[in-house]
């Protein structure tokens, strides 16, 4: 069963950047595009499990820290080598100024 798990104030993401949130023993990546926009992956590069968090967000892209391989956050897909596996991305909803995630 899919459950909205309340994540952060939408106002603690700036735009084009990247949050880390963790939630039990899972790790994700809150994001914020230029043009407002919301969007939540799995916390770790599917590379070298690296914190997606501590990379580089340019337009819908975030660039892995360790060997600067990139993931279009809105929709998982691997953009740059070495990344060649996508990512998970989970549904998003906005309530009362919090970000909130679907997770199953």
């Amino acid at each position: 069963m899919a459950t909205w798990i309340e994540t952060v104030e939408i106002d603690e993401i700036d735009t084009e950047d990247v949050v880390r949130f963790d939630h039990g023993d899972e790790t994700y990546a809150l994001y914020r595009n230029a043009k407002g926009d919301c969007f939540a992956t799995a916390g770790h590069c599917t590379h070298e499990k690296v914190h997606l968090a501590d990379g580089l967000v340019m337009g819908n892209i975030i660039e892995c820290p360790k060997h600067n391989g990139r993931i279009d956050f809105t929709t998982g897909e691997a953009k740059r080598a070495p990344i060649c596996e996508a990512i998970k991305t989970y549904p998003v909803k906005i309530e009362g100024g919090k970000l909130f995630i679907q997770i199953d």
